[in-house]
């Protein structure tokens, strides 16, 4: 198996599975007063970009396309 045709089902892979799976992101804000530290955790999911994820699913198509070309 060709490499450019490894690296498109890779990158097939991981674009249509960034349409559905959210990136989870963490934040801490925090206030410290000598040894005393007050602070607040926040947590969201966010999903890439709709753009972005065609980007990618492009990508791995056009790289399967050209590397099962015969040269």
């Amino acid at each position: 198996m060709k490499i450019l045709t490894v690296i498109g089902v890779v990158l097939l892979l991981l674009g249509v599975l960034s349409f559905v799976v959210p990136v989870p992101h963490h934040e801490e804000h925090a206030v410290k007063f000598g040894d005393t530290k007050l602070g607040v955790q926040t947590q969201s999911s966010e999903r890439l970009p709709v753009a972005a994820s065609i980007v990618i699913v492009a990508a791995g198509t056009a790289c399967l396309i050209f590397g099962s070309r015969k040269g």
